[in-house]
């Protein structure tokens, strides 16, 4: 028996082309093999050909299997093509929560009277809704060809929410016609129905920027994918106490991060840095958003 580690998938290649895989790893002084050492013999890999991740995992150990749910399958499909196809950048920033946070302490009994439950998610909508009107680049889509880009008069906020059965995108429409306390219901009505899978086809598409918010489970920053054909989606993740000099004092302050993942073929860092900057000082006073 072979000496040679080879995986079935490289070991079925070697096969296909002829390609005489101990000879090989002796000609290479090699032990282990994979595609790239079966050299001219071996066939280009073909973009977007998986076949080399074919692997009998059961040859290594126990395994079980779970199939993936179609809705699932439908969402890695378009997030894989998404990840390919858009050269996307990550510009990582913070934004200080102190007056939210006093906002909604100030305002917990008068939330509960409304029977809402006033969550620092809807602040941040808010602020996204704004700054996309203040930089309508950034609430537009690219045409397939990349040469047109289509403004948009409106400004939908979608909504990540994480699902027994996958993640969903619900939308909030004209949230930057809406207040602080419609904006918590909504997105307090469609995570539940999003949950219960209650979600309407017409509920899920036409956002001007997604929000995928890991505030509630944790993380220094990550990386969202853009969804197209938006341009660009914002990641936050969990609020932490941050040491910020005032002068010579030390103040501790309430920071979240911030994460905007952007389809470089529309837009430039300059524009996202500026984005960003004009987001945090929004989410910082927090009262302009009320104006």
């Amino acid at each position: 028996m072979s000496d040679i580690i080879a995986s079935p998938s490289t070991r079925r290649m070697a096969l296909e082309k002829g390609v005489d895989i101990d000879a090989r790893a002796r000609e290479l002084g090699r032990k282990t093999m994979g595609p790239e050492d079966l050299g001219a013999s071996a066939p280009a890999m073909p973009a977007g050909d998986t076949s080399y991740w074919d692997v009998d995992h059961a040859a290594y150990g126990p395994v079980t299997h779970e199939p993936m749910s179609r809705f699932a399958q439908v969402a890695a499909r378009n997030l894989g093509a998404a990840n390919a196809l858009i050269p996307q950048v990550t510009h990582h920033d913070r934004a200080d929560m102190t007056g939210i946070e006093a906002l909604r302490r100030a305002w917990k009994q008068d939330a509960q009277a409304r029977g809402i439950k006033l969550t620092a998610l809807a602040f941040h909508v808010m602020a996204l809704a704004q700054t996309l009107r203040a930089f309508p680049r950034f609430n537009a889509s690219l045409s397939p060809d990349g040469k047109t880009l289509t403004l948009k008069e409106y400004v939908h906020i979608g909504i990540a929410v994480d699902t027994p059965h996958g993640l969903m995108v619900p939308v909030i429409r004209d949230a930057d016609q809406k207040g602080l306390w419609a904006l918590s219901a909504e997105i307090t009505d469609l995570a539940a129905r999003a949950q219960a899978r209650k979600i309407k086809p017409d509920e899920m598409g036409g956002a001007s920027m997604t929000i995928s918010n890991l505030g509630g489970i944790g993380g220094t920053a990550f990386t969202p994918i853009v969804n197209p054909p938006e341009l660009a989606i914002l990641g936050i993740t969990r609020t932490e106490i941050v040491t910020i000099w005032d002068g010579d004092t030390p103040r501790p302050v309430p920071m979240t991060p911030l994460d905007l993942s952007y389809d470089h073929r529309a837009i430039n860092g300059a524009d996202a840095a500026r984005f960003m900057s004009h987001m945090t000082q929004v989410i910082k006073d927090p009262r302009r958003m009320m104006v």
